[in-house]
């Protein structure tokens, strides 16, 4: 069955010639040895694919009785660490962690929680729910529930229960009338009615929203957009719009994303480190061309410049390639 973890433009592909005994084996010896081959671990494990990498764990438990996962904890440290945990992670069980962590702790990392709802296919979201549970013992749901509130809570429930509709069919008449739906929910009314939107924004397909926008835009000569921005406020506000940029250019959104990870003081390396690897296998040479053409250098680059070390090295074999 395809997985639904890879797509066509991503930068890491199947390893030719790949054995996961071979690997496990170089793997084990790179970390048991005298000091730790980093060199080793990187030209492995950032070069097969993800379900090379889960077979290469399988192969590594069967032969020395220990998680690969748990060994690599034990050897390395820092951001190299957490990276190389995340390749050797299946892609639904870094995503329910990465979940996990945005609403762990004092705080919500709200920016975090909507990039994974708005970026990740219905069939995705049913894997990383099943996966939470597996690993939390607690709905994704009941955690959504407690963390958040009001129109944002509902329309991220929305967004985890994965029933986004996934088909590529676009009704034109559903389009004009979920357009109405709109403006008569938000510019024609005194007042908005959140719930409509939640309903078309969070269920519709993103062919079906964009025709839905630009049906939008003919009746009130206004970009949904800034009648979003207009008309609803706060962290609903912002995952309602970064639907909107999705449905329009999602590798753009995500090389958005890693540019806010990027510039400044300061790395975000829970962000740098959730794209590289949860898009490495399906959009990230998209996401690289985006990033050049908005920001004038390449992806690449600004990793070079904002990290360094192992954990520089990680990043950059992912990246696959300067632009």
């Amino acid at each position: 069955m395809a997985s639904v973890w890879v797509g066509n433009r991503g930068t890491v592909r199947d390893y030719p010639g790949f054995s996961p005994s071979i690997d496990a084996e170089a793997i084990h010896k790179a970390i048991k040895g005298i000091g730790t081959d980093e060199h080793m671990l990187i030209s492995i494990l950032a070069e097969r694919s993800s379900i090379q990498r889960r077979l290469i764990a399988e192969a590594y438990e069967a032969a020395y009785g220990e998680e690969l996962k748990d060994d690599l904890k034990g050897d390395l440290s820092g951001h190299f660490k957490c990276l190389m945990v995340a390749l050797v992670t299946p892609p639904a069980v870094f995503d329910a962690k990465q979940l996990k962590k945005s609403m762990k702790g004092t705080g919500t990392n709200e920016d975090a929680l909507i990039e994974i709802l708005t970026t990740r296919t219905s069939r995705q979201m049913r894997e990383i729910s099943q996966a939470y549970y597996t690993v939390y013992k607690k709905s994704l749901g009941d955690d959504i529930s407690s963390e958040t509130s009001g129109d944002f809570r509902k329309a991220l429930l929305t967004l985890a229960d994965g029933r986004r509709d996934e088909s590529l069919k676009v009704d034109e008449h559903l389009a004009k009338k979920d357009a109405q739906v709109l403006y008569q929910a938000g510019e024609n009314k005194w007042g908005t009615d959140e719930d409509k939107f939640t309903e078309i924004l969070c269920l519709r397909s993103f062919p079906q929203l964009k025709l839905t926008f630009d049906e939008y835009r003919n009746i009130c000569q206004k970009d949904i957009e800034d009648s979003i921005k207009g008309e609803l406020s706060g962290h609903f506000e912002d995952l309602l719009l970064a639907i909107v940029h999705c449905v329009r250019n999602t590798p753009a959104f995500l090389a958005r994303r890693l540019h806010q990870a990027l510039k400044g003081a300061g790395t975000d390396e829970f962000t740098l480190n959730r794209i590289m690897v949860s898009r490495s296998e399906i959009d990230l040479l998209d996401i690289r061309a985006e990033f050049k053409k908005h920001y004038g250098y390449s992806l690449y680059s600004a990793i070079k410049s904002d990290t360094s070390g192992d954990y520089e090295t990680t990043l950059l074999k992912i990246c696959g390639g300067d632009d």
